[in-house]
């Protein structure tokens, strides 16, 4: 497997959000938590740039997203990239929950944590949409996997 797939750290998609919410809460405001979402994409693993193509752009985000997928055996792993900062960290959030988790925990995921944690709300509308439709198109991918 390549290495710009991400790992996921936690062993579940639920823990995943329930640290990242935890982290959150850390900070006071969300310029805060704006920088603390940018550093996330910072430590993203390189995302290659054959990829950065048509073929792997998410519709429907007004920076430019690049995903990629990766099956092995019954797990769906993901690599992401933005040209915007802390749309880079929105995409390493949305890996570190779905990137490694089976068909089933990707599709019982919903990405409705997205408002729950305040993320959705805290971003202008066009970044909101974007974000969604990340999720989307990773809970699309997931949906076509063989196996």
């Amino acid at each position: 497997m390549d290495a710009a797939f991400v790992i996921p750290r936690e062993e579940t998609a639920a823990l995943a959000i329930e640290a990242i919410a935890d982290e959150l809460d850390i900070f006071d405001d969300w310029m805060e938590r704006y920088q603390y979402i940018i550093e996330m994409g910072r430590k993203l693993p390189p995302f290659p740039t054959q990829w950065c193509d048509d073929a792997h752009r998410v519709p429907g985000c007004q920076s430019q997203v690049w995903l990629q997928e990766h099956q092995e055996g019954d797990r769906l792993y993901f690599a992401g990239s933005s040209d915007a900062a802390i749309v880079c960290g929105l995409v390493a959030l949305l890996l570190r929950v779905y990137s490694g988790r089976t068909r089933a925990e990707i599709e019982a995921t919903e990405p409705t944590f997205l408002s729950d944690l305040g993320l959705v709300q805290a971003l202008s509308t066009n970044r909101g949409n974007g974000v969604q439709a990340m999720a989307h198109a990773i809970r699309s991918a997931a949906a076509v996997m063989v196996g």
